[in-house]
């Protein structure tokens, strides 16, 4: 409580204009909220904020909270991460610290599911590479070679929430599709769940639901890129990282793949120039999880996450497991 006695919230950054949400939330709770940067700062500068103002809380949504970050308060019991993914923060130190992490799952799953299928329609139908060409001046539909959906396979890598909806979406168009998972989920829908290889091999889309971690980091590098079929189709709407980007290129450059839709990146904002030079290419900016209805969930979710931890209420979607760790030599 590093603001005149009262309990203090860091807002390291945001992916929206204002802080009004998360404010209203917190002052109802009595809490002082003090924001970041907007855009996301390097770790040195998040964790020379943490290290100034103390917080009992940290709210992130794409700054690194690093180790250092974790350890620069010692009032801090739970970093909230504004979205789903956490490969922005160090878990393992906030549990080693007692630090519960929260994320919010569940905000964008229709969000991200039609953002997937709607880069698949733009490859079947070849919706932007002919805007481009008409753009251009010209008007030649003899030259468009465009696919029907419904004779098509399509495979879902990862199939959490987002995946299983993503898989709902393309069975009522029609697609054939699989499905790849670490676990057999208990309730498939009736899509078979395959081998990873398995996937690549029968499906002309491939789409990356999976979250990145460690043991995921390039889960689509030369060999696996490799194994899809001769002309398919890579969608990536989950994180850059997952897909090698120049194993990724050189499968586009040699013609093995026909195209990507990709709204992630290994170097975001970074573009690789190579991979605007081919036409079946289209690149979204990280918009997947958005919609105005889906980003004020999340604002309100996360905040809320903060106010139920630091009164002493369980979160909803807990992380990590802190408590034990604390309770054997931890900070907590």
């Amino acid at each position: 409580m590093s603001d005149m006695g009262r309990t203090t919230v860091l807002l390291t950054d945001r992916a929206w204009p204002d802080d009004t949400v998360e404010r209203t939330v917190l002052d109802a709770a009595g809490f002082t909220l003090i924001s970041g940067p907007c855009d996301a700062a390097p770790a040195p500068v998040i964790e020379s904020l943490v290290a100034e103002h103390q917080p009992d809380a940290i709210l992130t949504c794409w700054a690194p909270v690093s180790a250092a970050a974790i350890a620069a308060s010692s009032l801090l019991r739970v970093v909230a991460r504004m979205g789903v993914g956490l490969d922005n923060i160090d878990v393992d130190a906030a549990t080693t610290s007692g630090v519960l992490v929260t994320n919010v799952p569940d905000y964008c799953v229709e969000e991200v599911s039609d953002h997937a299928v709607a880069l698949v329609l733009a490859w079947t139908r070849g919706i932007a590479q002919a805007d481009r060409q008409v753009r251009a001046g010209r008007w030649d539909p003899a030259d468009a070679r465009l696919r029907r959906l419904s004779t098509l396979t399509c495979g879902v890598v990862g199939f959490g929430r987002i995946g299983r909806c993503t898989a709902r979406k393309l069975l009522a168009l029609g697609a054939q599709v699989l499905a790849s998972s670490p676990g057999r989920p208990a309730d498939t829908g009736g899509v078979p769940v395959v081998a990873l290889e398995e996937l690549l091999g029968r499906s002309d889309v491939v789409i990356v639901h999976a979250p990145l971690t460690a043991a995921t980091h390039h889960l689509l590098g030369a060999r696996e890129l490799s194994l899809m079929q001769p002309g398919s189709l890579l969608v990536n709407v989950s994180r850059g990282g997952l897909v090698d980007t120049a194993a990724l290129v050189d499968a586009l450059a040699r013609g093995h793949l026909s195209g990507a839709g990709l709204d992630v990146l290994e170097e975001e904002p970074a573009v690789p120039p190579e991979l605007l030079e081919y036409p079946g290419v289209v690149i979204t900016p990280h918009i997947a999880f958005s919609s105005d209805a889906s980003v004020l969930d999340l604002r309100r979710s996360a905040a809320e996450e903060v106010v139920r931890v630091l009164t002493g209420q369980a979160p909803h979607h807990a992380c990590n497991d802190p408590h034990d760790v604390a309770a054997h030599g931890g900070r907590r």
